[in-house]
């Protein structure tokens, strides 16, 4: 009997969960590569403390990008590479693969994916949307009548979805998430500081004292970043606080208020009711940042809920279907290579 996966194929990080074992692989979608041979020199947490740090030869980067494949090559050999390190593909055995897609991706998307974990090795392959598994991953109530809207901001994509009956009523997928506000970061330090960091230092600074909101500002904190000055191209460092944070991602936060908004403007008044009772649920790596539900809260008026472990909730929806005969025959439809 072949062995189910589900794979939750994000912009930053994979997640891999195996039937009746559960989430079996944690790691970032980084991969390193030889230029020349374009080989694979490394994957995972190995390839990312290679990022920006690689010599001439060796190119370390994310392979997919906003959510949906950049390089389909090198996505077939990092997937293939995470399959071969949980020993779950083999000569003999090809895994059947349950994996997410960002919610209004086109058919070249969705066919794209396919393909890349076909190539990786997958026997069969079935695609679920990323808010579904993300709202059955937390535990929301999806089957019902009753309204249900989450907001699952992971790397490289937002998804909003309004839910009832198993399926999504009204949704907005915009690329902006925790990459745009990493970049948001490195924008604000070239214009306003005059200094030059890369996406790992703009990382670490959303992740330490980032805050979507003032309330949420780390007072009487900052950090010192370093960098290389542009008018003079040499090493240099500036101060940063949380305010500072704040201002840089403003534009991109506002952006994602506005797929919430617009999202709630579509939802049918009969739904509009169970949310403003229940809540919207914030999910994803991006929920962690200090201040985004009282955001959300504030520009609409609506209670906000953070997810049980938000970083793994789409991983866990898919891993629901899995062990669910019931709902991997009501949602999934396979494609055999």
């Amino acid at each position: 009997m072949p062995k189910i996966l589900g794979v939750d194929l994000g912009t930053a990080n994979t997640f891999i969960y195996m039937k009746g074992k559960g989430i079996i692989l944690r790691t970032p979608s980084v991969v390193a590569i030889d230029r020349d041979t374009r080989d694979v020199v490394a994957v995972g947490r190995a390839a990312r403390r290679m990022l920006g740090k690689t010599p001439e030869g060796i190119l370390a980067y994310r392979p997919l990008k906003n959510g949906v494949i950049a390089d389909f090559d090198v996505t077939a050999k990092m997937i293939r590479t995470f399959f071969e390190m949980t020993e779950t593909i083999s000569f003999f055995s090809r895994p059947v693969v349950i994996a997410c897609i960002p919610y209004g991706v086109t058919e070249v998307e969705k066919r794209a994916v396919e393909d890349v974990l076909f190539e990786a090795g997958a026997r069969s392959v079935a695609l679920i949307e990323e808010p579904l598994a993300a709202a059955i991953g937390t535990g929301l109530k999806v089957g019902g009548p009753r309204g249900s809207m989450i907001v699952d901001i992971g790397g490289g994509t937002t998804e909003v979805a309004v839910m009832s009956l198993g399926g999504i009523v009204a949704s907005r997928s915009v690329r902006t998430a925790g990459d745009a506000l990493n970049e948001a970061i490195v924008n604000y330090l070239r214009s306003e500081k005059s200094i030059l960091i890369g996406d790992v230092t703009a990382e670490h600074l959303k992740i330490s004292i980032g805050s979507a909101h003032p309330s949420a500002d780390v007072q009487g904190r900052f950090e010192e970043v370093f960098g290389r000055e542009l008018r003079t191209g040499h090493a240099s460092s500036a101060i940063i606080t949380s305010a500072d944070t704040r201002e840089a991602m403003s534009d991109e936060l506002q952006e994602i208020i506005r797929a919430i908004k617009t999202t709630l403007e579509d939802t049918p008044p009969e739904l509009s009711s169970d949310i403003y009772d229940n809540g919207i649920t914030i999910t994803g790596g991006g929920a962690h940042l200090r201040g985004i539900g009282t955001l959300i809260r504030a520009k609409t008026g609506i209670r906000v809920n953070l997810a049980p472990n938000p970083f793994e909730s789409v991983c866990k929806g898919i891993g629901r279907v899995i062990e669910s005969e019931k709902m991997r025959g009501d949602i999934l439809k396979y494609r055999g290579k």
